[in-house]
């Protein structure tokens, strides 16, 4: 038995709860290390270098938030984060520089609004993602916020499956488009509708399961179920009830979903899954994936509502201060319904604003410094939180994510919007291996024997009929070239393309020397050239959001 697993079995992590206020009185030395693997569950990671302050990941179910908790996270930003707060790729947001001491006055004002951390973290049911413009998107199929809601509030402290094999990530989505990312998710449910012998229409999900990313990524397959609205918080616990009690537990580099899957194979999996319920389920109906499923919902966009429309604003690498969470609750409060839905690109998004407020809110946003007519670079770059706080980022991230935007946006002319995923490890927080630029953190020893910060460039990924992970290209760049190599990479490619191809095309089209070649005039004279790759990037812990 690994020792995650023994003190799981000693105390379970959710009990961890009843220690916080003990914790706040005596401080961060009276935590075990038991103790302080177990509030995981609640939440909290610590802080790089672990000396006295955590990371604290707040659940937002579907990205949606009202005003005053909005408001609520902007006070906590301001009082206990130093002013800084992140929007990650689950639709959380993650607080910096939480102590042992501030930590119950945290969590109560979280409480106080209907916000939570617990399960936010840890072996246990995360937060569900969805669809940031469901019940306003023109061409959705059904708004699935009900079915988020239910799970959420099924599994919230729910110790019935607070002990998982691993971490566990689901999207619930009515959407056509997929934007939830069902394929790399342990359960992904979306929409589809099924006409019945006398004419009617039943909407229900098709769910699959077992996606994930990390050093082993592997994409969801289908279960061959159609899943009645009313029945998806059944197919999710009985899923969920196969894993916790068949998963592999031995090895935690083995211990998601995915494994467990590779080593059953769908139909055993899904056989299990029949045992555990009291009804059978049809046949899935034939409903064809979407051909890229990426949406990013930047910009001004009519609702299905006449009259009103939703602005989505550009949040480089999801960093926000509190003045700009402050600003983003007030216009949502004077220009929406009162509320602000977060993005897995790590966005905000602001519905329900009526065509005459449209230009008053956009001058708003921008006052607040949120950009809502974003380049095709800024508006869906996204980054983990890298080695300014994360203990297994092994390069920094975030602010160099912001200079290489800023570069491409002064010297390349593209009409086209270009996904720059950016990690600084291989744990995949910054989902480097669906992005259409892929960089991946590393160290690279110079010529002159120094060691800095770099990165591998992969390129070529890609969710939804034609899903793929990237293609490395170089290894081991350093941090400091990465973004000249990659203007000469899109500036090869806007000379290069065929009439119809998008980016993905033209890197399906050529090969690893090819796409190489582009970016090789970037190194500088002096410097060790990267190294044309073909392997995936070395194996790491399976750990991160």
């Amino acid at each position: 038995m690994n020792n995650v697993e023994r003190l799981k079995q000693e105390k379970d992590g959710l009990e961890v709860y009843k220690d916080l206020d003990r914790f706040a009185q005596e401080g961060f030395s009276s935590i075990n290390e038991d103790d302080m693997l177990r509030l995981r569950w609640c939440g909290l990671y610590q802080q790089k270098p672990n000396e006295g302050h955590f990371m604290l990941r707040v659940k937002v179910p579907g990205g949606e938030l009202s005003v005053p908790q909005l408001r609520a996270v902007a006070g906590i930003t301001k009082d206990h984060a130093r002013g800084i707060s992140d929007i990650t790729t689950r639709q959380n947001f993650q607080f910096h520089w939480i102590t042992a001491e501030t930590i119950p006055d945290t969590l109560r004002r979280l409480d106080e609004v209907g916000l939570t951390s617990a399960g936010a973290c840890g072996d246990i049911f995360r937060n569900p993602t969805g669809c940031p413009v469901a019940g306003i998107d023109p061409n959705e199929i059904f708004d699935a916020r009900p079915e988020v809601a239910q799970l959420h509030k099924y599994f919230h402290m729910n110790q019935e499956f607070s002990d998982l094999p691993r971490k566990y990530k689901t999207s619930i989505s009515g959407c056509a488009v997929h934007c939830a990312q069902p394929e790399i998710n342990d359960i992904g449910a979306t929409a589809v509708r099924r006409q019945r012998a006398n004419g009617e229409w039943e909407e229900g999900y098709q769910v699959r399961i077992g996606g994930g990313l990390s050093t082993r990524p592997y994409f969801a397959l289908k279960l061959n179920m159609f899943v009645p609205r009313e029945k998806l918080w059944d197919i999710f616990r009985a899923v969920t009830v196969v894993y916790r009690d068949f998963g592999h537990r031995e090895n935690r580099k083995k211990a998601r979903l995915k494994f467990l899957l590779m080593d059953w194979g769908i139909e055993r999996f899904e056989s299990e899954i029949r045992k555990n319920l009291d009804w059978t389920p049809d046949s899935a109906v034939e409903w064809p994936d979407p051909i890229k499923n990426f949406q990013d919902h930047v910009g001004v966009h009519a609702q299905r509502q006449d009259g009103l429309f939703w602005i989505g604003a550009a949040v480089l690498t999801g960093r926000m201060t509190d003045r700009q969470i402050s600003a983003a609750a007030d216009i949502a409060d004077r220009y929406g319904n009162g509320t602000v839905r977060t993005t897995n690109q790590q966005n905000l998004l602001f519905p329900y604003i009526p065509q005459a407020q449209v230009e008053d809110a956009k001058r708003a946003l921008l006052d607040a410094g949120l950009t809502f007519n974003a380049s095709v670079f800024r508006r869906a770059a996204i980054s983990c939180t890298g080695s300014e706080f994360c203990n297994l980022a092994i390069t920094e991230t975030k602010k160099l994510l912001g200079e290489i935007v800023s570069h491409l946006e002064q010297t390349v002319e593209l009409d086209e919007l270009i996904r720059i995923n950016l990690n600084g490890c291989p744990n995949s927080c910054g989902q480097q291996q669906i992005g259409d630029i892929g960089l991946q953190g590393c160290l690279v020893k110079t010529p002159g024997a120094e060691t800095v910060e770099g990165y591998d460039i992969s390129l070529g990924g890609r969710l939804g009929r034609d899903s793929k992970f990237v293609r490395p290209i170089n290894r081991k760049v350093p941090a400091t070239k990465i973004k000249t190599a990659l203007e000469h990479l899109l500036k090869g490619y806007i000379e290069q393309r065929a009439e119809d191809d998008d980016f993905g095309d033209f890197v399906d089209r050529h090969t690893d020397a090819e796409l190489a070649e582009l970016m090789k005039t970037a190194f500088a004279e002096g410097v060790e050239s990267p190294k044309l790759v073909a392997a995936a990037p070395s194996a790491a812990p399976f750990v991160g959001e």
